[in-house]
């Protein structure tokens, strides 16, 4: 048998039981290849569910809110992606009168889809011949084949790509992608990959030479930046001040509180002497209690938050400011480390 017949035979064999792969429907394959982009399958089923019930199809995710998306996206991260997915729904209601496209060439057109997701959606749903690559994708190449390209890189991409066309299964690829994915998920992991089971072992590179660990290759491009968070809580029995921040930067549009950034992390007395914190909170400012500082890691920046309660008085409320009542709280857009902050504050 081919490498795969191999594949396909061992996935019907040990196939996880996951709601999307019972449907031919683009719009929820959509939908799921969305929120497990940068998630674990199992941090990503509940948001899946939660999704479907509320947005059944994509006339009813159009008419959402943006608030509506990102309160019900809360926890996920990549907040973009939440986003990106109203204009895609509006776009698809818009010009293709609701109806979710199936084809490649139309659905690499959407915002927020790329060509893995184009080639997933196309494939799982019309059975296009795209073969799609992603990470468990290019860890399944790199090491049956021993390709050492690293997989960020521009001849890498290119090299990855030509390996998957060339083991593409044309007259079924949908189920020979999933295959690949599901093998690259769960047998062939990142670490301790379980090689003895493993349905294509005779072929692999990487276990004949002893190179498993080795591969796949990736150039660390990444810069980290470091941001020093200073969020303060003014709130009495009922209500608190918060902020809607703006679209320039993490967390675009979403709900967090008062907040100074500072370049370092200052103790208390420096950062209540700096110019322009009596100005918006009074001569008077008194403080309550100030938090342990917790480290909050996103993609590219590592965010230091402190929470400094404060005895609240009236306070000059910037444009962006506003006060709000306690149990509206819920249905707001909030940023998992500012829900956990106030969940434990006010029993949410």
């Amino acid at each position: 048998m081919s490498f795969s017949d191999d594949l396909v035979q061992w996935y019907q064999n040990n196939k996880r039981p996951l709601p999307w792969r019972d449907t031919h429907d683009a719009y929820v394959i959509w939908l799921s290849e969305i929120i497990l982009q940068q998630t674990r399958v199992e941090q990503g089923l509940p948001y899946f569910y939660r999704f479907l019930e509320k947005y059944p199809d994509v006339g009813s995710f159009a008419a959402a809110s943006e608030d509506d998306i990102l309160n019900l996206w809360q926890g996920l991260g990549y907040y973009s992606r939440g986003r990106n997915m109203l204009k895609t729904a509006r776009m698809v209601q818009e010009e293709y009168g609701g109806i979710f496209p199936e084809s490649y060439d139309q659905l690499i057109k959407l915002k927020g889809i790329g060509e893995y997701t184009a080639s997933a959606i196309a494939s799982f749903s019309s059975n296009e011949a795209k073969a799609v690559v992603d990470g468990n994708v290019y860890r399944v190449l790199a090491r049956y084949f021993g390709i050492s390209e690293a997989t960020n890189s521009p001849k890498g991409i290119k090299t990855f790509q030509l390996a998957a066309n060339d083991l593409l299964n044309k007259q079924n690829p949908g189920l020979h992608n999933q295959a690949m994915m599901e093998f690259g998920a769960t047998l062939c992991k990142p670490k301790n990959p379980a090689c003895g089971i493993c349905p294509v072992r005779e072929g692999c590179y990487a276990l004949a030479n002893n190179v498993i660990d080795a591969l796949p290759i990736k150039l660390n491009k990444v810069k980290i930046r470091e941001r020093y968070f200073n969020y303060f809580l003014a709130a009495d029995e009922h209500t608190l001040v918060m902020n809607r921040r703006n679209d320039k930067d993490i967390w675009a549009n979403m709900y967090d509180l008062p907040l100074i950034e500072t370049a370092t992390l200052l103790p208390p007395e420096e950062l209540l002497a700096l110019p322009g914190l009596t100005e918006l909170f009074g001569d008077t400012i008194k403080i309550d209690e100030i938090f342990p500082v917790k480290k909050h890691v996103l993609t590219h920046q590592r965010l230091f938050v402190r929470f400094i309660k404060l005895q609240k008085q009236p306070i000059k409320l910037k444009e962006e400011w506003f006060n709000t009542d306690i149990n509206n709280l819920k249905k707001l857009a909030l940023p998992k480390v500012i829900f956990i902050f106030l969940k434990n504050i006010f029993n949410l």
